[in-house]
């Protein structure tokens, strides 16, 4: 009898053991948490930069007495290179950048019995700039020098070409587009002032100028 019983305990106790087994291989395991997000680094301005820029400007000139034309419309092309410098403070980008430009902007106007022609041959500028960065993108404003050739010319009378240094004022937008590769686009306008005189008269030139450019950052 006593061997029965001991029998029947035995068995019991293999089934709630059995039982308990399996219930813990029925609860659920715990979720593993999902890695934290860690945000990209936001990209950064700082540094040296060197690149290429085209575009096309169109303006207005005039010619003064003796040989009076009046306002006439002057458009070309120029294309050039860029260096430049900027430095990032918090989202504020301070920059220097300078640009000398191939130019062929011109336009002429009958003046009495002839022609007269205004032309640029060269276009600089060296300018600050002003942005904000939105991450990879920077609007910005410009403004500086601006430098370059007038040549005047009053068919069979004569010509003159001089270097005049003038004001440019100007705003813009640059992306980052790939590893140290920008893009922008801008806009300038130019004064460069009054050319020489030809048998008394003097030609001025303002252009508008809108270009984009590539450049790489060091």
């Amino acid at each position: 009898m006593k061997k029965l019983l001991l029998a029947g305990v035995g068995l019991l106790a293999l089934g709630v053991a059995s039982a308990s087994a399996a219930d813990i291989q029925r609860r659920p395991m715990p979720a593993k948490a999902a890695p934290a997000y860690v945000a990209p680094p936001l990209y950064n301005w700082t540094g040296f930069y060197v690149g290429i820029n085209g575009g096309g400007g169109w303006g207005t000139s005039s010619f003064s007495a003796p040989f009076t034309t009046g306002s006439f419309d002057t458009s070309g092309g120029l294309v050039g290179g860029t260096l430049g410098y900027n430095w990032q403070v918090g989202q504020v980008v301070f920059g220097l950048e300078g640009d000398l430009d191939w130019s062929n902007i011109r336009g002429s106007s009958p003046c009495g019995a002839t022609s007269c022609e205004t032309r640029n041959d060269w276009l600089g500028t060296v300018r600050g700039r002003l942005g904000y960065a939105f991450d990879r993108f920077m609007p910005y404003v410009t403004g500086g020098a601006a430098f370059g050739n007038i040549k005047t010319s009053i068919a069979g009378v004569g010509s003159s070409n001089e270097t005049n240094i003038g004001w440019t004022l100007g705003a813009g937008l640059e992306a980052a587009i790939a590893g140290p590769w920008t893009a922008k686009i801008e806009y300038l306008y130019v004064d460069l002032g009054d050319g020489g005189a030809v048998a008394g008269s003097t030609a001025d030139f303002k252009t508008n100028i809108v270009r984009a450019g590539l450049n790489y950052r060091f």
